[in-house]
């Protein structure tokens, strides 16, 4: 049996990883990089035949582990690809939403076309969390990841050894979805390794850090721009803002979503209850629940009109790391006025706009002018979707082996420091990837 490792090695994004076992080849996510240095992979050929893959795992919708399925398609791949029904529903408008940026946002050429995308959704056939299915006498079992909603880590019994893939791992009382489930057994681990050198601030102290942020934004009499991931990252901070005006924490506030594909993203959160934490569900069947006053921004005009507005208003608009979409215009207008705040409350990539903001860089470039940062900018960790490293060694402590550990999804010192705290704690052995490593297990 062997595993190679195709992304998502010493970097964060561009997950996709190759099990042969049984003569079967199973892929696991086919993700997009994002990082600009590693932008060009996602033009090159797949470093594998995808004609002699026979099924694909995918563990949650963002782009960075599915994005790169329908150019599968396109390349020849004609297996099942198994994934949970939610999953599926954000991917009927991730994908989509996906392709509309490439060809709207100056890359080379779009990667693949719509035929692509609507192949792929027939391809897949939806596995609810805890139950099992059969692949040529290999079970395939998912579990609540806990990250966003649908998202699955993938466990594999062939031959009477459990291949374990993580994807990417919650975070217990985290608002909106349950728990992080963990399988009771792996003999070899995939583990994502994001957050594996830090510790995230509590949930409640990175609440009063936003109520203080709005809060003295306004009273500068100017706005707070949130840069969010449109899955997942959104619906909890629309969760959290409404939380807090209810208990009376915030005044109401004006709040706009300036991403269609957060709104349509938002609408399938609510159509899966069953995946909801019991205060989540407390707070859904509350004859109250709506005390922000939101507005849905739909249309580019919409868009443009919130130029005009200069103060009082909560804006959050991908995308979540500052690529492109309407989060770029609202930087353009807002990072230049003192007044203002800009606050991140994800990761974000090397390279990327969002990191040069966060890494405290005095200047820009926005669609090609240098403007000066003199908006107030805010990290805010405790937001984050991904366990942090005591998380993370929670996590794997409830395994009830002892797994051999390959450590992925982190740029290279994050999991250098995460292999060492690993190592030192649990006595784990870990190994650390390469690009296109092969590895006999």
């Amino acid at each position: 049996m062997k595993i190679q490792f195709f992304g998502a090695t010493k970097t964060v994004t561009g997950s996709c990883f190759l099990l042969e076992a049984e003569k079967h080849n199973i892929l696991i996510d086919c993700g997009l990089f994002q990082e600009d240095e590693k932008e060009y992979l996602n033009y090159e050929p797949f470093p594998f035949n995808p004609r002699k893959v026979e099924l694909m795992i995918l563990t949650h919708a963002h782009l960075d582990h599915s994005a790169l399925m329908p150019k599968l398609i396109k390349e020849g791949f004609r297996g099942k690809i198994i994934t949970t029904p939610a999953t599926k529903d954000l991917l009927e408008i991730m994908l989509f939403d996906a392709l509309k940026v490439q060809k709207n946002e100056n890359y080379k050429q779009p990667l693949y076309d719509e035929e692509n995308i609507y192949r792929a959704l027939k391809q897949i056939e939806t596995l609810s969390y805890q139950k099992t299915l059969n692949f040529n006498g290999i079970d395939i079992k998912l579990f609540d990841a806990g990250h966003i909603l649908g998202s699955a880590t993938v466990q594999l019994n062939i031959n009477s050894k459990k291949i374990a893939f993580s994807g990417d791992i919650g975070r217990s009382g985290y608002p909106i979805l349950r728990d992080p489930e963990v399988p009771e057994e792996a003999d070899y681990l995939i583990l994502e390794s994001t957050y594996g050198n830090r510790v995230h601030k509590t949930l409640d102290e990175s609440i009063k850090e936003l109520i203080l942020a709005i809060k003295e934004t306004f009273q500068k009499g100017g706005n707070v721009i949130i840069p969010a991931f449109a899955v997942g990252r959104t619906q909890d901070l629309l969760y959290i803002l409404n939380k807090t005006v209810r208990q009376g924490l915030l005044q109401p506030v004006n709040v706009y979503l300036d991403s269609p594909l957060a709104e349509e993203a938002t609408r399938i959160y609510l159509s899966h209850p069953e995946l909801f934490d019991d205060e989540a569900l407390r707070e859904m069947r509350s004859p109250n629940r709506s005390a922000i006053k939101l507005h849905f921004v739909k249309t580019v005009e919409e868009s443009k009109k919130l130029n005009s507005i200069k103060s009082n208003a909560v804006i959050i608009a991908g995308s979540g790391m500052c690529q492109g979409g309407r989060i770029v215009y609202h930087l353009y207008h807002n990072i230049d006025r003192e007044e203002c705040s800009i606050i991140f409350a994800g990761f974000q990539a090397k390279g990327t706009l969002g990191r040069k903001i966060v890494d405290g860089e005095k200047e820009v470039s926005i669609l090609g002018k240098i403007l000066p940062v003199r908006a107030k900018v805010y990290t805010i960790g405790g937001f984050s979707a991904h366990a942090d490293r005591d998380e993370l060694l929670n996590w794997l402590q409830s395994i009830k082996t002892k797994p051999e550990i390959f450590l992925v999804h982190g740029e290279a010192k994050v999991i250098e420091a995460f292999k060492n705290s690993i190592e030192e704690k649990l006595g784990f052995q870990c190994r650390i990837p390469e690009r296109l490593s092969v590895y006999e297990i």
